[in-house]
């Protein structure tokens, strides 16, 4: 609060109108004060109500001083009131409503005017500065903040899950084969198996809205992707949810994982269908957009260009204000206990923006809701598919393999993976401790699997001290950990092969024949 003295009613009227162009930037009025204590507006200037929308005669009739402060914002109005009243002036950030209902920020400074012979305030001057670009900038800053230590925390809570369901996969994958008849038995093995492989998809989730997901990014026809698309969601919605798509006649192309893009349009129709118990629709619309700077800015700071905007609206229940500050918090539900993570919506948030756009939610109670999605759009050609084709070739072999993994539980399993396909392991927990098995070892090391992130040294570091010894010895790096991580390293896929975790011993055995063949 400003220990600033109120102006005495003798000042001049020229010195009164100078001191108000002082505090005059974006807006000025003048407020009368009743013997009551009563606020009247006797002047507003052009500025004020270009920005605001109300003229002096609309504020006048409306008979309220505040009425256009937000409602949230009304508590703050008698706070100032009562210290005008009591002749200090002031410094205030708060809400207005324009007369088209729109919210903005105004940073508003006042000075009362003190009448010496009344020995009391009789007018109010104040002045202010239309604030709402920057607090959206706070805003999206302090959401990025949020986002990026939540990502911190998924992440590494994502490689600490990986190398556990490394585990209970492998060893289910190996029961599996072992328990061809024992038809109980191997049931119940498979919903352990099921259960985790439900498991590896949430570190999937967990690791794109972290922004460390691998991604697999290709020059794709998002028309494709929805068509692609299209009968698994008829499926998902069922037959009283009505599907319906409008998408450009020549809709573009984006840069992105379609996976992952895929992943966002299920996401969000699943919501769609809960939000719609009783049947509804759920439209889905794709446009080609071009965004200049003022369109830009307000959606999360991305750069103006081409976009293809796709808009995902259903007439479900709608949410109310409280819901949708919250809607993009990771575990943040309205399902019941069961129902759902809360990690579907935080997941596509962060794929949008891993792929450089943006992601906004509108809704009404009762009424549906709509997000409405912006992508990049690009110019260059769709790349071409082809179907996956896996070689069939020979998984077993007699050559020694030096493995080298911190974790103990992944180890013992990797090992018994190799030792069943007939490999010789000599097996490590570091770096250094993999250097001195290997210099003591009397044969040829044909093969180094080793885990990137190591105590020590890491795995990289190791490849490249080994080959000093062992020239063009092939490499196979292991790793849960996403390519954030993974790059502080070095470049993993140009020294060696890449295994992720959780992979099965299959995968395991084909890489590694590969490598060494």
């Amino acid at each position: 609060m400003s220990k600033a003295p109120a102006m005495n009613l003798s000042t001049s009227t020229e010195e009164r109108y100078r001191v108000l162009a002082e505090l005059t930037t974006d807006y000025a009025y003048a407020l009368h004060v009743t013997e009551e204590g009563n606020l009247v507006y006797e002047w507003v200037s052009e500025s004020f109500t270009q920005i605001t929308g109300y003229t002096l005669d609309d504020l006048i009739q409306t008979g309220n001083w505040t009425y256009l402060i937000h409602p949230d914002d009304q508590s703050l109005a008698e706070q100032r009131r009562q210290r005008w009243l009591s002749g200090h002036s002031d410094v205030c950030e708060w809400r207005i409503r324009t007369n088209k209902g729109e919210e903005r920020w105004v940073c508003d400074r006042a000075r009362p005017l003190w009448d010496v012979t009344q020995g009391r305030v009789i007018h109010i001057y104040g002045a202010g500065q239309d604030i709402t670009q920057r607090k959206r900038d706070e805003e999206l800053a302090l959401q990025a903040q949020k986002m990026e230590a939540i990502g911190r925390l998924a992440g590494g809570i994502a490689h600490d899950f990986n190398n556990l369901l490394q585990v209970i996969t492998g060893y289910s994958d190996m029961l599996l084969k072992r328990l061809q008849r024992q038809k109980p038995l191997r049931e119940y093995v498979q919903e352990i198996r099921n259960v985790a492989e439900q498991g590896a998809i949430l570190t999937r989730q967990l690791m794109a809205i972290s922004r460390r997901q691998p991604l697999q990014p290709q020059v794709v026809e998002l028309r494709s992707i929805i068509a692609n698309i299209t009968p698994m969601l008829r499926r998902l919605l069922g037959e009283d949810i009505e599907l319906v798509t409008v998408l450009d006649a020549d809709l573009g192309r984006v840069n992105a994982d379609p996976g992952q893009i895929e992943q966002v349009i299920l996401n969000l129709s699943v919501n769609a269908r809960d939000a719609m118990p009783h049947g509804g629709r759920l439209t889905l619309e794709a446009a080609n957009v071009q965004l200049d700077r003022s369109a830009a800015e307000p959606l999360g700071g991305i750069s103006p260009g081409p976009y293809i905007r796709l808009i995902v609206n259903d007439t479900g229940c709608g949410m109310d204000a409280d819901v949708q500050a919250h809607i993009f918090e990771p575990f943040f539900t309205t399902k019941a206990p069961g129902k759902g993570t809360g990690l579907g919506l935080f997941t596509a948030y962060g794929i949008i923006t891993q792929n450089g756009g943006h992601m906004t939610v509108a809704s009404t109670p009762d009424v549906g809701t709509t997000f409405t999605i912006y992508l990049p759009r690009v110019h260059e050609p769709a790349a071409e598919t082809k179907p996956a084709t896996t070689p069939r070739i020979a998984v077993r072999g007699g050559e020694t393999i030096l493995l080298v993994e911190d974790e103990a539980v992944v180890r013992n399993l990797v090992r018994q993976i190799l030792q069943t396909a007939g490999y010789t392991v000599l097996e490590a927990a570091t770096g250094e401790e993999a250097l001195q098995l290997c210099g003591q070892h009397p044969g040829p090391v044909h093969l180094l699997l080793a885990d990137v992130v190591l105590p020590g040294i890491s795995g990289l570091e190791l490849a490249k001290q080994l080959a000093l010894e062992h020239a063009n010895l092939p490499v196979l790096y292991m790793s849960g950990y996403g390519q954030d991580i993974l790059a502080r390293y070095g470049e993993v896929d140009r020294h060696g092969a890449h295994l992720r975790k959780p992979f099965t011993p299959d995968d395991l055995l084909r890489l590694v024949r590969n490598a060494l063949d």
